[in-house]
C-alpha cells in the first residue's frame, strides 16, 4: 500500500501557472499537477494529499482558514510517511515586496493603492516580521511532528529569485534588489534554524538554486512581469525549478533508505 504524503505550504510549493492545474482544486490555490509534491509522489509511489495554497502564511497552516480552505494542518491523520513544508515568505512579505517594487512608480502617489504599496515596500515592517517568523516556523514544525509522529518532516526553503550581489536585476534598482536578497537570506537562515529546533529535516533549495536565479541562462524561477492565465506566475518557480526541488527531496529520501 502506498505511503501517505502530505504537502503543506504556499505558492512556492503549489506552482501557480505551471500547467496543468490539479483537477478540481481551487483556482486561487494555484495548485499545479507538476509541482514538486506531485513529482515526488509520482516518483516514489506516495498517496499524495496536496493542500498547498497560493498566498498561505504560517497561520494558514496552523490556525486560519484561507478562502474556503480550512487550516492546512487539519488534513494530517497520523498515518503519514512524509510531510513537506514550504512556508514563511508571505509572513515577511518577500515576494509581495518584489511585486510592489516593479509596479509603475506613479501608482505610489495614488491615495488607496499608494498606501498599500507603501506598506509592502516598508523595510521596517519586513524586519519586524523577520524577527518573529522563526517562532512561527518552529511552531509549524513541532505541531506537524506531533500530529504526524511517523512521518519524515522536511522543510524546503525558497528557490533563489534574484541574481547575486552586483549583478543587475532589471527592473529593480540596486537598493531594491539588495533588500530582496537580504530578506531571502534571512528567511532561509531562520527556516533552517526552526527546522533544526523542531527536529525536522531541511532542504536548502535556496542554496541549490543560486546559479539558477530568474536572470540566469537556466532559470528555475520566473522574472517579474504581469501574470497571464495559463502562464507560470512571475517571481515563482517554473517546472524546471519544481523538478529540481523534487530531485533534492528524492535524493534525501533515497539516501535515508540506503542507511
Amino acid at each position: 500500500m502506498a505511503g501517505r504524503y502530505v504537502a503543506l505550504g504556499s505558492s512556492m510549493a503549489s506552482g501557480p501557472g505551471i500547467p496543468p492545474r490539479v483537477p478540481g482544486s481551487p483556482r486561487l490555490a494555484g495548485r499545479s499537477a507538476r509541482n514538486y509534491p506531485h513529482q515526488i509522489a509520482e516518483r516514489k509511489g506516495y498517496q499524495l494529499v496536496d493542500v498547498t495554497y497560493s498566498g498561505a502564511t504560517t497561520a494558514h497552516i496552523l490556525t486560519d482558514a484561507q478562502h474556503a480552505a480550512a487550516p492546512q494542518i487539519g488534513v494530517l491523520d497520523g498515518t503519514e510517511e512524509l510531510v513537506t513544508i514550504t512556508i514563511g515568505g508571505n509572513d515577511v512579505g518577500y515576494v509581495p515586496f518584489l511585486i510592489a517594487a516593479r509596479l509603475p512608480r506613479i501608482l505610489r502617489a495614488l491615495p488607496v493603492i499608494g498606501s498599500g504599496l507603501a506598506g509592502l515596500l516598508d523595510t521596517s515592517k519586513q524586519d519586524a516580521a523577520l524577527a518573529v517568523v522563526g517562532d512561527s516556523l518552529r511552531a509549524v514544525g513541532e505541531q506537524v511532528r506531533t500530529r504526524a509522529p511517523r512521518a519524515r518532516v522536511i522543510f524546503i526553503d525558497y528557490l533563489t529569485l534574484l541574481p547575486p550581489e552586483n549583478e543587475p536585476a532589471p527592473p529593480y534598482t540596486r537598493a531594491e534588489a539588495e533588500n530582496g536578497r537580504r530578506v531571502a537570506a534571512e528567511l532561509a537562515a531562520v527556516t533552517a534554524h526552526a527546522a533544526h529546533a523542531a527536529g525536522c529535516d531541511m532542504i536548502r533549495a535556496s542554496a541549490a538554486s543560486a546559479e539558477h536565479h530568474a536572470w540566469s541562462s537556466r532559470p528555475w524561477t520566473n522574472r517579474p512581469g504581469f501574470p497571464w492565465p495559463g502562464r507560470p506566475a512571475p517571481l515563482h518557480p517554473n517546472e524546471e525549478g519544481m523538478t529540481a526541488v523534487a530531485d533534492l527531496v528524492v535524493a534525501l529520501l533515497d539516501g535515508a533508505s540506503n542507511h
